[in-house]
């Protein structure tokens, strides 16, 4: 039998109908939870006029702050990270990873435009106009450790490309699959659909390559091993077991002196941020992301 894993990546790459009503709103709900609730109300068409018109419009929404912003950081050195994708996505956020040197003039130039800081801790401040999210990033961190250095991406993987009708900096595709894989295991520990798509669509030689500079080629093997299993079976999203885990952080502090030398804040994390135990009692339990 084929997995509702599968039959929704069937649904968006058009090899496959659902059957009914209850079928579709069953890879509906699968499609949310694996961000590819637009590409699959676009694909099934008839019958979810509405839904898709009002993905629609928070995608359209999404595109117009990110242009804004792009437009109030040009100048600075910034590039906008897990933002492409081989499909069009709403997410919940903008990250961009910006120059430490240029933090300052970022926020000033953000709240000029009605953004206001609602989180400032180290390696990110977090922004808010409206509802609309954007988090800056000096190095790509959680818990105040950081798994890349963000220097290096911003050097050597940022180009230019159009959104909207407006050029912004973003990072390649393939470094985006980089991206993308380190996110789902360092940080998040769960591998969703679209991120199996993201690297069976735009996998080459040259993101092994760049998954070996940034020093996170193990979290690249992760991702593939488990979009693997989601071809043989497994449905997605996929939460990674804990010796999975345990391996990949072993090997990160092993090779990567940053991650090593910054492991060490969680603790201050755990101890002054007072949703801590809430944050951490969610990643434990949660679906999706």
């Amino acid at each position: 039998m084929v997995t509702a894993s599968l039959r929704l990546l069937g649904v968006i790459e058009g090899w496959y109908r659902p059957s009914g009503l209850g079928e579709v709103l069953e890879l509906g709900g699968l499609a949310r939870l694996n961000k590819l609730y637009l590409p699959f109300l676009r694909a099934v068409g008839a019958g979810l006029d509405g839904e898709l018109r009002l993905e629609e419009t928070r995608f359209s929404w999404y595109v117009s702050n990110a242009v804004d912003v792009a437009r109030a950081l040009s100048g600075l050195d910034y590039t906008f990270f897990k933002f492409r994708r081989p499909v069009d996505h709403v997410s919940v956020d903008l990250d961009i990873l910006i120059n430490s040197r240029d933090v300052a003039a970022a926020v000033t130039r953000l709240k000029s435009l009605g953004f206001s800081v609602i989180i400032n801790e180290p390696y990110t401040v977090t922004l808010s106009r409206r509802g609309f999210i954007v988090d800056l990033y000096t190095h790509p961190s959680f818990a105040w450790v950081v798994y890349m250095n963000g220097e290096d991406v911003l050097r050597d993987f940022a180009e230019d490309f159009e959104v909207g009708g407006h050029l912004v900096r973003g990072l390649s595709r393939e470094a985006e699959v980089v991206v993308y894989a380190a996110h789902a295991v360092y940080k998040e520990h769960i591998i969703l659909l679209i991120d199996c798509l993201t690297l069976w669509r735009w996998f080459s030689g040259r993101v092994i390559d760049i998954a070996n500079v940034l020093g996170v080629k193990h979290s690249l093997d992760i991702l593939a091993s488990t979009c693997g299993e989601v071809i043989r079976g497994a449905e997605a999203p996929v939460r990674l077991g804990i010796a999975t885990l345990a391996r990949a952080y072993a090997n990160k502090a092993l090779s990567d002196p940053i991650f090593r030398g910054t492991s060490i804040n969680i603790l201050r994390y755990l101890l002054t941020r007072r949703d801590a135990s809430r944050a951490v009692l969610s990643r434990l339990t949660r679906r999706s992301y």
